[in-house]
């Protein structure tokens, strides 16, 4: 399940939406959503701004509706175009703690990306880079040894032990997987 990524900083971010431009005369903003929680919106009235320099700056939310598969956002005391645009590039994200809170078998992408891969029998994959999601069951992108990389279904059969604390997922890969 997706909730966008770990941002760095002080606080633990996660990232719900890329700002990619603005909207109207009024200081609305088009962002891209990050987030499998669309809804976590209507909950929401602060959000932080993420910079590309790192800073940060928390936002009130005035006012947003979703548009196709994108959210507007019209925040509180950004009444322009101007003082809008600033921030175009930014992602805007909620306090780790803020995050819709899952099933205890499932997990967040940022969750599992940097996790430590190895089969039951302690053989050393690799760690995962990120979440593939291409229909159906997601793929865990390993980076092994050297350049190799393992494409993994993120399956209960496969991944038979996920404990994102220690960052460890043991696998039990069918034969041949991983000579894929």
């Amino acid at each position: 399940m997706s909730d966008g990524r770990a941002i760095d900083g002080a606080e633990e971010l996660v990232a719900v939406a890329l700002v990619v431009r603005t909207r109207g005369l009024r200081g609305e903003l088009v962002a891209e959503i990050l987030t499998g929680f669309p809804e976590r919106f209507a909950d929401t009235k602060t959000l932080i701004a993420v910079f590309p320099s790192k800073a940060r700056e928390k936002v009130l939310i005035e006012n947003f509706w979703f548009q196709k598969d994108r959210v507007i956002l019209k925040f509180e005391e950004y009444d322009s175009v101007e003082a809008a645009e600033k921030f175009i590039g930014c992602e805007l994200a909620v306090p780790e703690s803020e995050t819709v809170e899952l099933d205890e078998d499932e997990f967040y992408d940022w969750e599992l990306e940097g996790c430590a891969v190895e089969t039951v029998r302690g053989e050393v994959i690799g760690r995962v880079r990120s979440v593939w999601h291409a229909g159906g069951v997601p793929l865990l992108v390993i980076d092994g040894a050297g350049e190799a990389e393992h494409l993994v279904p993120l399956a209960e059969k496969i991944c038979v032990e996920i404990n994102v604390d220690r960052k460890l997922i043991r696998i039990d890969p069918p034969e041949g997987l991983l000579e894929l």
